[in-house]
């Protein structure tokens, strides 16, 4: 019991404050900070719904169990699909694989849109404070949701259990100058990718969203 007790608690993810918000961040499409903060409580709200019944029934936390990257997918769809809920100027692009993920709503038939650029918000979810990734250099407004949370790695090592929280969400319109695509060899299998440079990782930073307290020295 007393080990099930212990393990509940890292079931309950830090929430977020709304002392953390940078009221004066610039943010397209109607979207608000308390919009997007509302998004962050209702993932928190969620992650502690499920991995507290997964532990209860002696089953490992979604962060415990789901590859690393897959994680921080599904936390960038989660806001990506909770986010139009709380601002009605903003919808989920319905296009499979669409780019980017948000568009002004009612824009586009359906909702719908292949690739319009950077006529909305793509949204990602990162580990990483910098070097974030993308498909393709392009000119679009990135918005990334920095948190920090478990691994199935971190299982049985000293670092141990750790608890789910946002870190910082930065947004900003980046430009195709602010990327470095990396491309891949003929022979190679791995996913084409293009890096944030430091002059987009600059914008961003400068309108930043949200920023806990831990992570104001290194933004």
């Amino acid at each position: 019991m007393r080990k099930r007790q212990s393990d509940l608690t890292y079931c309950v993810p830090e929430r977020p404050s709304p002392d953390n918000l940078n009221l004066g961040a610039d943010i397209p499409f109607g979207v608000s900070v308390e919009h997007i903060f509302q998004a962050m409580v209702e993932f928190t709200d969620f992650l502690r719904t499920v991995d507290t019944e997964l532990v209860r029934k002696d089953m490992a936390r979604l962060e415990d169990m789901l590859m690393p990257a897959n994680f921080s997918s599904m936390v960038g769809e989660f806001i990506t699909s909770n986010l139009p809920k709380h601002c009605s100027t903003i919808a989920k692009n319905t296009y499979r694989n669409g780019h980017p993920d948000l568009l002004p709503a009612g824009k586009y038939q359906g909702n719908s849109a292949q690739h319009v650029g950077s006529d909305g918000i793509e949204v990602k979810a990162s580990r990483y404070r910098k070097g974030w990734q993308g498909h393709n250099p392009e000119d679009v407004w990135l918005m990334v949701f920095v948190f920090e949370g478990g691994r199935p790695s971190d299982a049985g090592t000293a670092k141990g259990k750790v608890r789910f929280r946002f870190l910082a969400v930065y947004g900003a319109l980046l430009e195709m100058a602010d990327w470095q695509f990396a491309g891949r060899s003929q022979t190679s299998r791995r996913t084409i990718t293009a890096t944030v440079l430091p002059s987009g990782f600059e914008k961003m930073a400068k309108n930043w969203i949200y920023k806990a307290p831990e992570s104001a020295a290194k933004p």
